[in-house]
C-alpha cells in the first residue's frame, strides 16, 4: 500500500477560497478514486496561503480488475442447430472471448446469450496521472482569474505541483498554464525564502515543509494561533475579541504563524470602543485585547473602561523581523485612528438636525428619492407600526423619535469611511447630544439582526424602527419592479423579510401585517405616482414574500416540512398568516410536540380520512357549525349522533381568542378521535356516500365541518403518512 500526495502551488490566494476549496477537493478525490475502483485509507486535505494538498493513505498499486457480465444477441440467433453462426462470432470478437466461453442464460425475454468479461486493471499511478488535472479544474470558487497567454482558470495562478506515490513523482502537465507546469518533487517553502524545497516521498511533506518553515497542517495552525492568543490574552487579564470570522481567515492567511503584541496610545481610548475594534479586526486583521471585566454597554461613548491600549496580531514574517512588524503595525494602527479622531471631531460639530438635512442630497434609488425621502417613509412606517400594536407611551416616544434620527449618521464622516458602523455611530451622537437612552439604543439596534445568527433587537423601540426599516425596503424596492432572482439580491429583500419574521416571532407580536401592506402601499402609490405601482396588487405579492420567508425561517429551524406547509402552506389563506407570525409559530410547535409524543398520528389518520370524503361535498371551508348545515333528523345511526356532540364542543374552541386555544383545540380532537372513528370503521358506521342525496348531503357536511374545524389548527391533508 502507498501514500499519495497532490500539491497545488500557487501565488497567494485568497483566505475564504483556501477554507472552501478544501472539502471541494477531498469530495473530487473521494468521487474519482470510488470510479476508478482505487480502494484507499484515510484521506486528508490542508492548505496554506500558498498551497492546496492533499494525501491518500493505503492505495494499492493497480486498480481492481473489471469484471462485467455483457448480453448479446437471442440464443436462436447466436446458435444454429448447436452451431455458432456469424452473430456469435461477432459478438464474442467484440466481447474479446472465446466462442466456447460464451453461455446461454434464460431471461424474462427468453434465452440470450452473455459473455463475462475482465478488464485487468491499469498502475495506480497511470490512474492519478489522468484524473489529477480534473480535480484541479473542477475547483470552484468567486473571481477565478486566467494569467500570461493560456487558458487555465484559477483562484491565483498555478506555479507548481508536486505529485508523489511514495517516493515516485506521477508525471503531469497541468493544461493551459503559461509559464508551463509541470509535476515533480519541487515545493517551496516561506514565501521569504527563494529555496525550493525537494519532497523526498509523500509520507514526508509535513515534515519536510515544517523544516523549510512552513507550518502546512492548517488544524495545527489553527490550535497554535488560538493557544497562542488566549495565552497572551490571560497574561494581561484580557479577553479577546476574536470572533470565528477573523480566527478563520487568520487561519488561511499565514502559513509561519508568529505572535506579535502592539500598543495602542492612549489617547485613542477616548474614542467609541467599535471604532477601535472596526479598525483593527476589520480593515487591519488585529486582535482588540477587552478588560476582563469590561461592561457591556452598546452606547459607551469611550473606550477606557472596555479596551486595553494593546493588541494583538498574527505574523507571517521571519522571527527576526517581528519587532520591524511590530512597529510597522503600530504606524499603520495610528494614522487609521488618528483618521477616525478627526472625523469624529468633524461629526460633533455638527447636529443630527443639520446631517437630516444633508440627507436630502443622496440619492437612495432611481425612482425612490433621496435618503431623507425613505428616512420620512421610514418615520412614517414607525408611526403606523405603533397604532397597530398597544405599546407603552413610553416605547411609542422614544420609537418615533429613533425613526427620526435613525439613518442621520449616513452622512457622517465616519460611517462614510467605517460604513460598518451605520447605526452604531448614529447612537452614540444622538447620546453625545443629549438623546434619552432608549432613543439611542433603538438607533443602533435599527440595523438589528444583520444576518442569520445576528442578535434582535432588545427593546420595543428598537423593534419597531427595526420593522419599519425592512417595511420600507422592501415596500419601495419592489415598488420600483425589482425583484430577487437566483443568487442576486442587491438591495438583500430575503434578509430584510427574514429579519421582519424573526423581529414578530421574538417579540410575539400580533401584529396585522395583511392591514400594513394595505395601507402602506395605498401610501406608496400616492408618495411615489411616478411608479404607476398597482397598490393592491403590490399588497398581495408581499403578503406572499412575507409567508415564503416565514416558511424558510419555520424549516430552517428544524420544523418538519409537512408540518410547516400544514399550517402555512399555499393552501393557508396568506391573510390569516401575516396577520399573527407568531400565531403560526405556535400552532407549528404544537404539532411538532404531538408528532413526538406519538398524539398525532391517530388524530391525523380520522381528519385526513375526513378531509378526502369532504372533497365530494360541497360544504365551504368557513362552515364550522355543525347544526347551521346537519340535520340530526337523517341520522340513522349512533356514530352520527357521536361524530355530531364532538363537533358541537369543538364548535366554541374554534371562536376562542385565548393564546392556549389551539392546544385545547387539539386536546378535544384527540379525545374525540373515538366517537370520529367509530363513523368510519365501529360497530355502528355510516356508508358516507349512501344513495339517499339528503343523507348524503348530510353526512358529508358533517365530514366537512369537522375538516374546517381542524383548519383552524392546520391543513391536515398535508402531513405526511
Amino acid at each position: 500500500m502507498a501514500t499519495f500526495l497532490l500539491e497545488i502551488g500557487t501565488e497567494e490566494l485568497p483566505a475564504d477560497f483556501v477554507r472552501l476549496a478544501l472539502p471541494q477537493l477531498e469530495r473530487q478525490v473521494h468521487a474519482s478514486l470510488s470510479s476508478q475502483r482505487l480502494g484507499n485509507g484515510l484521506v486528508r486535505s490542508t492548505g496554506t496561503p500558498r498551497r492546496l494538498a492533499i494525501t491518500v493513505a493505503a492505495l494499492p498499486s493497480h486498480q481492481q480488475d473489471l469484471e462485467e457480465d455483457r448480453k448479446g444477441p437471442p440464443a436462436g440467433a447466436a446458435f444454429a442447430d448447436g452451431a455458432p453462426t456469424p452473430s456469435a462470432h461477432g459478438f464474442a470478437r467484440r466481447c474479446g472471448v472465446a466462442i466456447g466461453d460464451l453461455e446461454i442464460r434464460q431471461t424474462a425475454k427468453g434465452p440470450f446469450v452473455f459473455a463475462r468479461t475482465r478488464q485487468a486493471g491499469q498502475s495506480t499511478a497511470a490512474v492519478l496521472a489522468g484524473e489529477i488535472p480534473g480535480w484541479v479544474n473542477a475547483l470552484q470558487g468567486r473571481r477565478f482569474m486566467r494569467w500570461g497567454e493560456g487558458e487555465q482558470r484559477f483562484s491565483r495562478p498555478v506555479r507548481w505541483l508536486v505529485a508523489l506515490l511514495d517516493e515516485q513523482p506521477i508525471p503531469i502537465e497541468l493544461p493551459g498554464c503559461d509559464p508551463v507546469v509541470r509535476s515533480g518533487r519541487l515545493s517551496r517553502g516561506h514565501r521569504l525564502s527563494r529555496a525550493v524545497v525537494t519532497i523526498p516521498a509523500a509520507a514526508a511533506y509535513a515534515e519536510t515543509l515544517a523544516a523549510a518553515g512552513v507550518q502546512v497542517e492548517r488544524e495545527d495552525r489553527a490550535r497554535w494561533i488560538r493557544d497562542a492568543v488566549e495565552t497572551a490574552a490571560s497574561t494581561c487579564s484580557a479577553r479577546p475579541d476574536f470572533p470565528t470570522e477573523l480566527f478563520e481567515e487568520l487561519v488561511d492567511l499565514v502559513e509561519s504563524p508568529s505572535l506579535i503584541e502592539g500598543r495602542v496610545e492612549e489617547r485613542f481610548l477616548a474614542l467609541p470602543p467599535e471604532v477601535l475594534s472596526t479598525v483593527m479586526r476589520t480593515h487591519q486583521r488585529y486582535i482588540p485585547l477587552l478588560h476582563a471585566k469590561a461592561p457591556d454597554d452598546p452606547l459607551a461613548l469611550d473606550a477606557t473602561e472596555t479596551l486595553l491600549p494593546r493588541f494583538l496580531c498574527i505574523g507571517n514574517g521571519r522571527p527576526e523581523a517581528i519587532e520591524t512588524i511590530r512597529r510597522g503595525n503600530e504606524r499603520v494602527l495610528r494614522a487609521r485612528l488618528a483618521d477616525a479622531e478627526f472625523f469624529l471631531a468633524a461629526d460633533r460639530a455638527v447636529t443630527s438636525e443639520q446631517r437630516r438635512e444633508q440627507l436630502a442630497s443622496v440619492t437612495f434609488a432611481v425612482g425612490l428619492g433621496s435618503l431623507l425621502d425613505r428616512a420620512e417613509r421610514l418615520e412614517w412606517l414607525s408611526g403606523l407600526l405603533l397604532d397597530q400594536l398597544n405599546l407603552p407611551e413610553s416605547s411609542a416616544l422614544s420609537a418615533r423619535r429613533a425613526a427620526h434620527l435613525c439613518k442621520n449618521d449616513l452622512v457622517s464622516q465616519m460611517v462614510g469611511e467605517f460604513p460598518e458602523l451605520q447605526g452604531v455611530m448614529g447612537a452614540k451622537y444622538a447620546l453625545a447630544e443629549g438623546e434619552a437612552r432608549p432613543v439611542a439604543l433603538a438607533v443602533l439596534e435599527h440595523y438589528l439582526p444583520r444576518g442569520a445568527a445576528d442578535q434582535l433587537p432588545s427593546s420595543d423601540a428598537g423593534a419597531i424602527v427595526a420593522l419599519a426599516e425592512r417595511l420600507e425596503l422592501l415596500l419601495s424596492v419592489y415598488a420600483k419592479g425589482e425583484r430577487p432572482s437566483g443568487s442576486s439580491d442587491p438591495y438583500a429583500l430575503r434578509r430584510a423579510g427574514n429579519g421582519l419574521v424573526q423581529i414578530l416571532l421574538e417579540r410575539g407580536w400580533a401584529l396585522d401585517l395583511s392591514t400594513v401592506l394595505q395601507v402602506g402601499t395605498a401610501h406608496w402609490q400616492q408618495q411615489l405616482p411616478e411608479l404607476s405601482l398597482d397598490a393592491a396588487a403590490l399588497a398581495t405579492e408581499l403578503t406572499d414574500v412575507v409567508r415564503l420567508r416565514l416558511i424558510n425561517l419555520l424549516e430552517e429551524q428544524g420544523f418538519d416540512t409537512d408540518l410547516v406547509q400544514a399550517v402555512a402552506g399555499d393552501r393557508a389563506a396568506a391573510g390569516r398568516l401575516v396577520a399573527d407570525v407568531a400565531d403560526v409559530r405556535r400552532r407549528v410547535e404544537l404539532l411538532a410536540e404531538l408528532r413526538s409524543t406519538g398524539a398525532l398520528a391517530p388524530l391525523q389518520a380520522v381528519v385526513q380520512r375526513a378531509s378526502r370524503l369532504a372533497e365530494k361535498g360541497s360544504l365551504d371551508t368557513t362552515s364550522l357549525d355543525p347544526m347551521a348545515v346537519v340535520n340530526p333528523a337523517l341520522f340513522s345511526s349512533a356514530s352520527e349522533q357521536g361524530m355530531l356532540r364532538v363537533l358541537k364542543d369543538l364548535l366554541p374552541i374554534t371562536a376562542d381568542q385565548a393564546e392556549d386555544r389551539y392546544r385545547t383545540l387539539a386536546t378535544e380532537l384527540i379525545g374525540g378521535a373515538p366517537a370520529l372513528a367509530a363513523f368510519f370503521d365501529g360497530d355502528t358506521s355510516v356508508m358516507v356516500m349512501a344513495d339517499d342525496p339528503a343523507v348524503r348531503t348530510n353526512r358529508l357536511n358533517l365530514l366537512g365541518v369537522l375538516r374546517n374545524q381542524s383548519l383552524v389548527l392546520a391543513d391536515f391533508s398535508r402531513l405526511a403518512s
